[in-house]
Parts: C-alpha cells; sequence; structure tokens
C-alpha cells in the first residue's frame, strides 16, 4: 500500500512538473524555429533572435521594463528595509496598524490598485509617462520588500543594536554594520521579489504609462494577435536571465559558505 502512494505521489510530482514547465520549454524551443510557425519545429535557426534585436520597438521595451524594474527595486529595497526597521522598533498598535495599510495593495487586484493610480495622476494633471510608471511600481512594490523584511528582525536580538550603540555607533551606524548584515537575507528575498512583480506587471503598468511609453508585458499584448515568433525569441532570453540569476542567487552562497567552513577547519 506504502509503494502505491509512493508511485501515485511521483506520477503527480511529474504530472505538476510537466504541467509547469512545459510550456517553457515550448517557448524555448519554438524560439530556435526556422519558420514562423508556431506548431511544427522545420530546423534549427537563430534568424528570430537577430530579428528582435534589430527590432527598434522592442529594444525599447526591454529598455524601459529593465529601467523601471530596476529603479522601483532600488529604491522600494531602500524604503520597504528602513520602514521594516522602524516598524520593528514600534509600539503594537502603530505596527499593527501600519501591517494592515501595508496589506492592503497585496490583496487589491491590479485592476482596482491600476485604476486608483490612474485617477490619482490624473487629477493632480500629471502627464502620464515613464515616470509616473516606476513611482507606481514602486508604490505597489515596497509592501512586498516589507514583508520580506520583517520576519528576519522578529528573529534579530534586540540587545546587539542596544550593545553596537553602548560602545559608541551612532543609529545610523549601529543600523548598517550589525542590522542590516543580520537581515541580508530577507532583504535579498524582498529585492528580489519586488523585480520581478515590477518587471511582469502589465495591468498597473497598462493604465499608468503614457503614449510611446510600453514595457514588455504591454508590447507583447499588443503583438499577441499576430503571428509574431520574436516574442518566442524574446521570452526565451528573459527565461535565460531568470535562469541565470537564481543559480546565481542560490549557488553563490552555497559557495561562499563551503570556503568560510573550509577555512574553519584548517584553522582547527
Amino acid at each position: 500500500m506504502k509503494k502505491k502512494n509512493g508511485l501515485f505521489s511521483k506520477i503527480y510530482l511529474l504530472l505538476i512538473l510537466i504541467f509547469f514547465y512545459a510550456p517553457i520549454l515550448y517557448v524555448v524551443l519554438f524560439s530556435f524555429n526556422d519558420s514562423k510557425s508556431l506548431t511544427k519545429f522545420s530546423g534549427f535557426s537563430l534568424r528570430w533572435y537577430e530579428s528582435m534585436f534589430q527590432n527598434r520597438s522592442i529594444m525599447e521595451a526591454i529598455w524601459y521594463t529593465v529601467a523601471c524594474a530596476v529603479i522601483a527595486t532600488v529604491v522600494s529595497t531602500i524604503v520597504g528595509t528602513i520602514t521594516a526597521i522602524g516598524l520593528s522598533k514600534s509600539n503594537r498598535v502603530l505596527r499593527e496598524a501600519v501591517n494592515q495599510v501595508n496589506n492592503l495593495p497585496m490583496l487589491n487586484p491590479d485592476i482596482v490598485t491600476a485604476i486608483g493610480f490612474m485617477l490619482f495622476f490624473t487629477s493632480l494633471h500629471i502627464k502620464t509617462g515613464f515616470w509616473t510608471m516606476v513611482l507606481a511600481h514602486i508604490a505597489f512594490c515596497i509592501p512586498y520588500v516589507i514583508l520580506s523584511v520583517l520576519p528576519r528582525l522578529r528573529r534579530l536580538d534586540p540587545n546587539m543594536a542596544e550593545a553596537a550603540l553602548d560602545l559608541g555607533c551612532t543609529p545610523l551606524e549601529a543600523m548598517w554594520k550589525v542590522i542590516i548584515p543580520q537581515i541580508k537575507e530577507g532583504i535579498i528575498a524582498g529585492a528580489l521579489v519586488a523585480f520581478s512583480m515590477s518587471f511582469d506587471d502589465f495591468v498597473i503598468s497598462l493604465f499608468t504609462t503614457g503614449p510611446g511609453i510600453a514595457n514588455i508585458s504591454i508590447f507583447v499584448y499588443g503583438s499577441v494577435k499576430r503571428v509574431n515568433p520574436t516574442i518566442n525569441a524574446l521570452s526565451a532570453i528573459i527565461v535565460y536571465v531568470i535562469t541565470i540569476v537564481l543559480i546565481i542567487v542560490n549557488v553563490v552562497p552555497m559557495i561562499r559558505e563551503r570556503k568560510e567552513k573550509k577555512n574553519v577547519l584548517e584553522e582547527v
């Protein structure tokens, strides 16, 4: 009976993996297709990658997407981390109130948030464009950073910061030299979530951007009604980049940890 349950679990897991990864592998495979067909692979070719790099609209969409995601990630990570540290030192009533407000952007449907930003910019007579899209991305990324950093702060020993102050550190030095190094995993996780949320966003970007400004999601939406194999190449490159980033984020700390353990053993 246990063997049957184990076999069923493995088959179930395999089906889930196929369901999640088969579409990604399909896109990557057909990005090398020699023809425009999206169903029949006629031969290996890099023509769609060349076409993608020669397409000015795609290059502009990539530029706007990366620039917006980087700016939103940097600003939201800094603001979210400082806010989380401040909340950890606040009284319980204020902390709970801010946490409830912080959860609203994540619980709200994207369309509601998008319309809210659009009406906000319109009421202030702000012309929508790249920077309005960036501001909107920063606003909805900050809660995710706070949510990632707070659990790390809860596990942090509060006496360490106080000890640093007693030893002569200023509050800023205590935060930078004592608190930040101990919560860096949460900060990195929050930054990665913020980057992925900004990079992937479509609805909020569509409502807060202006004419001539389109990120990758908006560009793909505008091209989806016609056969455009360059979209496969663009999607495949995004997969490559994300895979490389994930490998770096996960492998580099492992290598560093092994080196530290090795150095400790050599010293012993």
